[in-house]
């Protein structure tokens, strides 16, 4: 069966998830739910919803900060904002963020459809599962030639989201992926500015899209993601044919990584490292950090000059760790902080070097001190906390961003399926 086929089934199968997957989904739409909602007042939340109100439209589903839009356009507000702080999920099996792509689809076109909270977040599930699969059909090399995984993978699981909640059939599925393979972009070329987190949206709003297309009755290639001039073939696409194996079965959702850093998810293994290691920051003469090569032109900027360039930096979130500002906070990554002298002392300490050796859910560091003394230490982000622990760590996040009494609210209301309208409320608060 053509990956098309197989993931236009997938998405119509009545779901037969265990709850270990199913906990990781609500996980994940409470994790999202907390790191949108803190980005609410962030300047690209604002030019989005001012394109949502400048376009108008229905008023089909709820915007984060705030008024209402068409699903498709509140897909991708939400979707950008929900990834404007980069604070939510990763899945390292194709390096991309599954929930900021897939669940504000999902939320919209429940919302506009009237569909349950049972239904939206099952839908979420098997979507996100979906942009994780095809993202590990499509490889590493497509996300290494420059493409986001988050738009383009994603976008098949924004589709899988919608269509399901649609009552698509397996025709207008397949015919939706196959509008879909025309419609997924977004390159890491965008990482550092704004044009990052609106990837997340166009990731959701093209599955929204495509998938209303679809049901409205229009035409397109189907196989459009893996046959000749399809989608795998012109964007580096490696096919990997185990992509899809025990899909259903095992959902490589459950692997999924929460954030506990704000700032990119390459840097956080090395992160943990430092952690490790005590030293005043006055002692030290030297940072080496050992990183798998993808991380080198993601998460490397050698000296940027913004709080949003500072996350994508290992020359810069190192000295901060050492210097005693908490890498959690949001308000730790500005402009004032790049541009700090001591900071900039130790971050012309700082050497980072590619090691083929070390997975990407890697780091090595080593310390070196005044008197030469070395500290060294490695940490695997794959190392993975037990489910209750994740759920306590999610809490006291959500509970940081968003205050102890909204937090435990949005908490209830994901545990206890709330209707989206009642999701949707909460986000426009």
């Amino acid at each position: 069966m053509a990956v098309s086929e197989e993931l236009a089934a997938f998405a119509l199968t009545p779901c037969d998830a265990p709850e270990t997957a199913r906990a990781v989904a609500r996980l994940s739409l409470i994790d999202w739910m907390a790191v949108g909602i803190a980005g609410a007042d962030e300047p690209v939340a604002g030019v989005m919803r001012s394109m949502a109100r400048e376009e108008g439209g229905a008023a089909q589903a709820g915007l984060i900060g705030g008024g209402r839009a068409p699903a498709r356009m509140a897909a991708m507000v939400n979707g950008t904002i929900s990834h404007a702080l980069d604070y939510d999920d990763t899945h390292f099996a194709h390096i991309g963020h599954p929930s900021v792509g897939v669940i504000p689809a999902a939320l919209a076109v429940a919302e506009h459809l009237g569909r349950s909270g049972a239904e939206m977040q099952e839908a979420a599930l098997i979507g996100m599962e979906a942009s994780i699969r095809f993202g590990v059909w499509l490889g590493r090399g497509h996300y290494q030639v420059g493409y986001h995984q988050t738009a383009t993978a994603g976008a098949v699981g924004a589709t899988v989201a919608a269509g399901r909640l649609m009552g698509l059939t397996q025709a207008q599925m397949e015919t939706a992926l196959g509008l879909l393979a025309t419609r997924a972009s977004g390159l890491k070329s965008q990482f550092g500015t704004m044009g990052k987190p609106f990837n997340a949206g166009l990731s959701a709003a093209n599955g929204v899209e495509a998938a209303m297309l679809a049901r409205l009755g229009i035409e397109a290639r189907l196989g459009a993601l893996e046959g000749p001039l399809g989608f795998g073939p012109t964007h580096h696409g490696a096919a990997d044919a185990t992509a899809l194996d025990g899909l259903g079965a095992d959902w490589m959702l459950e692997t999924v990584s929460h954030k506990f850093h704000a700032c990119c998810h390459g840097l956080h293994a090395a992160l943990e490292a430092a952690a490790a290691i005590e030293t005043s920051p006055d002692d030290i003469a030297a940072i080496r950090v050992a990183t798998h090569p993808r991380w080198m032109s993601v998460c490397n900027q050698p000296a940027p000059e913004t709080g949003l360039g500072a996350k994508f930096s290992y020359a810069t979130v190192l000295p901060m760790h050492f210097l005693g500002h908490d890498t959690a906070r949001l308000d730790s990554y500005t402009d004032a902080l790049c541009a700090d002298p001591t900071l900039a002392a130790l971050r012309a300490l700082v050497d980072v070097r590619a090691d083929d050796a070390l997975s990407e859910m890697q780091a090595r560091l080593e310390v070196e001190m005044r008197s030469g003394e070395v500290q060294a230490r490695i940490h695997d982000l794959d190392a993975r906390l037990p489910l209750d622990q994740s759920a306590a760590k999610i809490m006291a996040k959500a509970n940081a961003l968003l205050g102890a009494e909204r937090a435990a609210r949005v908490g209830r209301a994901i545990e206890t399926a709330a209707p989206p309208a009642e999701l949707s409320r909460e986000i426009a608060l």
